[in-house]
């Protein structure tokens, strides 16, 4: 498992490399590929449309026993019109993001909202209430957040703060893993995520605070500022991760999908990003002003 989590992991850095460093298309159809596969792993968790393999809970779990669409999923569509509403919004807010003034991105989002409500409204009774505010719960979830990577990659000196997202998430979770297994002992959240302790919470901040001043430092700049900017997006990051987890737990699934060998799926790698994509951006300009 270590060694498919490694290989894993490589695979994500170049990736992340080959499409973060030139920026433009290839950054957005990489983010608009994990938008798109986020969304659909958020909608089969969620029972706007049917689930994968493996999302489905063990048989007679707490949650088949508590959840009133547990029994309606065997029936759902892989697709239907409500998911490919909010996939068509997905697509449309990133194409603003990409090509519009800023002042249209939010067109973007209130247009997704109101054309899932169109569906529901003229196909009623066949979707439930929940199910549109899932559809469009999961655009805004994942697209809009993770369209920050793009628009952070793009803004004036991006291609040097688009790091600090990554430094901020997965930086965090490494130094809270290594810090955790050492001296972890008080649990941080011991129902969502049994393993992580407040100590290694302790840790992944410091940790990613450090990573950000080192590499402040390294490009000659105010290191504090990255230190700052790196811890705050570790604490978000790590609200990110427990609602991840929290939502899990609550459909009773161990893992969004199996895309990523030894990771799960795009929401599991994904699940602290998500927070901390936006959130890097905002910092940077209310400390950096880009």
């Amino acid at each position: 498992m270590f060694k498919t989590r490694l290989i894993s992991g490589i695979v994500l850095v170049v990736l992340a490399l080959a499409t973060i460093l030139p920026g433009g298309l290839p950054l957005l159809l990489m983010v608009g590929f994990i938008s798109i596969v986020g969304m659909l792993e958020f909608y089969g968790v969620m029972n706007v449309i049917r689930r994968s393999e493996a999302q489905k809970p063990a048989a007679g779990s707490e949650y088949e026993a508590r959840d009133p669409n547990a029994g309606r999923n065997e029936e759902k569509e892989p697709m239907n019109a409500l998911a490919a509403a909010g996939l068509l919004g997905a697509v449309v807010y990133l194409l603003l993001i990409a090509f519009a003034p800023k002042q249209y991105y939010l067109f973007g989002i209130v247009g997704t909202l109101t054309l899932i409500l169109a569906v529901y409204v003229f196909t009623f009774p066949r979707f439930h209430a929940d199910q549109a505010m899932s559809a469009f719960a999961g655009m805004v979830y994942v697209t809009v957040t993770l369209g920050f990577i793009y628009t952070t990659r793009m803004a004036y000196d991006g291609h040097v703060l688009v790091w600090l997202i990554f430094l901020s998430s997965w930086g965090a979770d490494t130094c809270a893993y290594c810090v955790g297994r050492l001296l972890g002992r008080h649990k941080m959240a011991p129902i969502l995520s049994p393993k992580k302790s407040v100590e290694g919470a302790v840790g992944g901040v410091v940790g990613a605070g450090l990573l950000g001043l080192g590499y402040g430092t390294y490009l000659g700049r105010q290191g504090w500022v990255y230190f700052v900017i790196c811890a705050v997006g570790a604490l978000i990051s790590m609200v990110g991760d427990l609602a991840a987890s929290g939502i899990k737990r609550d459909k009773g699934i161990k893992d969004y999908g199996a895309l990523i060998p030894g990771h799960g799926g795009i929401l599991d790698r994904f699940d602290s990003v998500i927070f901390t994509a936006p959130i890097i951006y905002f910092l940077s300009i209310l400390l950096i002003r880009v």
